[in-house]
């Protein structure tokens, strides 16, 4: 607190220049919150995802099924606590293109497997009542203005049904801020009882929950020779292990953002440390006449490092806290970002970066003036 009229003072100096390198740090910063909401989204489900949850699928791709009978084999496996399965339904609404998150399940396994997707006990008990039930994601019922009750005829590429698929919104569900809340669920038996009968017997993949997860790779290799030489083998991980896989198909999202974020800050941080040498070689005198009133290396040398962290942490935090409201106006890309969202992680890894930035940008001209000599100081005004 101490140096803050002198920092003040300093950076008041030359205002023009000064504005420009705070603008600079707060692009810096309100670029890296954006590109950490972008990593987030793209990278969906990754951090919530359970390693007590083994996901099962087809051994030559995800597209080919697996036989509904694999269920009682798997729950009788020593160590399992539950097992259910999920197909893709690949469902659109009122156009072929409006494409929705549309997943077939079993109801009562799939939540107690699923805690996090949060359903009233009114709401769970009419979506079990209800053969035609489904349950839909707060953010999704919003954009269509659904409500529970409401009647929604689906369409599906996939699956050519024996009567037009229609649904009843038995639930809306909701969760914390880093669950999906786009998705569409529907029941596995009005599914099966309505798709063409060559394709009835079938399911996507199991979802497995065990009591272990340190046993989580004896288990799947335990399930994967269960079905050796049979005629739908399967490949056993962890449901983390699955969503990674499955979100580095459209590319290895976490190093490319990282990358960019990266060069925005190395760049805009050499802006940083040449403002900050500039600033104390024309302030030369002054800081002799600091040493010269008393004031020790050391003190020379935190003045001008408080003078750096100063500008950074305004610059950065300004530039943070707009990347946080932005990121508060949620999706930008009507929907194919469902959770767009700044984690509070982001936010501390973001101040640690100023931090940093400012301790890099101030290091070298603070050692400078640390290392100045009265004489030769007074010498050259």
């Amino acid at each position: 607190m101490k140096f803050l009229p002198l920092i003040w003072m300093s950076l008041s100096r030359r205002r023009i220049r000064t504005i420009f390198t705070l603008l600079c740090i707060f692009i810096a910063f309100l670029l890296f919150g954006i590109v950490m909401a972008v990593r987030t989204a793209f990278t969906l489900g990754v951090d919530i995802a359970g390693l007590d949850r083994l996901v099962l699928i087809n051994k030559v791709t995800l597209i080919l099924p697996l036989p509904i009978s694999y269920g009682q084999r798997l729950q009788q496996t020593a160590g399992v606590e539950t097992v259910t399965h999920q197909t893709w339904f690949n469902g659109a609404y009122q156009q072929p293109t409006n494409v929705l998150t549309t997943i077939v399940v079993e109801p009562a396994p799939f939540l107690s497997i699923y805690p996090e997707f949060k359903l009233s006990p009114v709401e769970v008990e009419a979506w079990l009542a209800d053969r035609q039930g489904a349950v839909v994601g707060k953010n999704l019922a919003e954009r269509y203005g659904w409500k529970i009750g409401d009647r929604i005829p689906l369409t599906s590429p996939l699956w050519q049904p024996r009567e037009p698929w229609e649904f009843n919104i038995a639930g809306i569900y909701d969760g914390e801020p880093s669950v999906d809340k786009t998705q569409f669920y529907f029941r596995y038996d009005y599914f099966d009882e309505n798709r063409a009968e060559q394709l009835k017997g079938n399911v996507g993949w199991y979802i497995v929950k065990i009591s272990d997860p340190t046993k989580a790779v004896e288990i799947s290799r335990t399930f994967d020779e269960m079905f050796a030489n049979s005629g739908a083998e399967t490949k056993t991980t962890t449901e983390k292990g699955f969503v990674e896989s499955f979100a580095k198909q459209v590319g290895d999202i976490g190093s490319i953002t990282v990358a960019i974020a990266s060069t925005v800050l190395f760049m805009f941080g050499l802006v940083a440390a040449s403002t900050m040498v500039q600033s104390v070689r024309e302030r030369t005198s002054e800081l002799a006449v600091l040493k010269t009133l008393g004031f020790t290396d050391i003190r020379i040398l935190l003045l001008v490092l408080s003078e750096s962290l100063f500008m950074t942490l305004l610059g950065g935090g300004l530039g943070l806290a707009v990347a946080w409201l932005v990121v508060q106006r949620g999706d930008p890309t009507g929907g194919l970002l469902p959770v767009f969202i700044l984690p509070p992680s982001n936010m501390a890894i973001g101040v640690g970066l100023m931090a940093v930035m400012g301790l890099v940008a101030g290091a070298l001209p603070a050692l400078e003036a640390m290392r100045l000599r009265i004489t030769d100081a007074l010498r050259k005004t």
